[in-house]
């Protein structure tokens, strides 16, 4: 896995942003998949910057986001969709059938599960997942324990989970308990990944996640299994790291590799 350090949470999201660019312009159709959360907030933020300024273009870009709640609807202001129209999608100009999203409000999760595994083959596979990571090392909606070749389905929601996000919910109104979420098997089939973390919250998980055992009580960790993953850090967020020093001496020391 590639370490990238940043003294900031906006350069990091710069850092990451260019990345995202350069897997649009070297394949205008590219297939995205896409993450929701705070630290998200500024890569989507310098992706709009860069649309507007005509650096990217998105016309011909499909996108699967990771995860959503089950039981909201897209107009709820907790819902991934709705965060996603409100920070991406309504300031650029993916076409909207080209866009894709789990379904909270499904009528057959089972077969919703099935056919979204399928709409990732037939567009080709996914050339570039987004990422985020939780306090407890998960990626998506796969908790603490997840099968490391779990695919497309329905997950039980931890009650630390349900504590994380109480505050964001009306007072009296009903948590959702499940989430339907695409799977750790899922995840690793895209051709490049990118994790992005900062902040010094998410500090043991990402030690955890880069440099401890690989294991599905940690699973990001399975990210350590993948051909091409780049995590974006800030210092805060790497400052557990037991190779630090050396992320930084091979970051600025990469240029000058032969072949790079």
């Amino acid at each position: 896995m590639e370490v990238v350090i940043k003294d900031t949470y906006e350069e990091m999201c710069r850092a990451a942003a260019e990345a995202v660019a350069s897997v649009l312009n070297a394949k205008p159709n590219a297939v995205l998949g896409l993450a929701v959360g705070n630290t998200h907030i500024g890569l989507y933020r310098e992706l709009v910057r860069m649309f507007k300024e005509g650096l990217l273009d998105f016309s011909q870009v499909t996108t699967f986001n990771l995860d959503e709640y089950v039981g909201l609807g897209k107009d709820h202001p907790q819902s991934q969709y709705y965060f996603m129209h409100e920070n991406f999608f309504k300031y650029v100009n993916l076409s909207p059938q080209n866009i894709y999203m789990p379904s909270g409000t499904a009528k057959n999760y089972r077969a919703f599960c099935a056919w979204y595994e399928q709409r990732i083959k037939e567009c080709g596979g996914i050339d570039l997942q987004i990422l985020g990571i939780g306090t407890d090392g998960h990626i998506a909606f796969n908790e603490p324990g997840s099968s490391l070749g779990s695919r497309t389905r329905i997950k039980t929601l931890s009650e630390r989970r349900l504590a994380e996000i109480k505050d964001l919910f009306d007072e009296g109104e009903e948590l959702p308990i499940y989430a339907i979420t695409m799977g750790v098997g899922t995840i690793l089939e895209a051709r490049r990944i990118i994790l992005l973390a900062h902040g010094a919250a998410k500090a043991d998980a990402v030690a955890a996640a880069i440099e401890g055992p690989v294991t599905s009580m940690v699973t990001a960790s399975a990210l350590q299994l993948h051909r091409d993953t780049i995590a974006f850090l800030d210092r805060e967020a790497a400052s557990k790291l037991k190779l630090f020093d050396y992320y930084l001496w091979v970051q600025k020391k990469r240029p000058g590799a032969p072949g790079y």
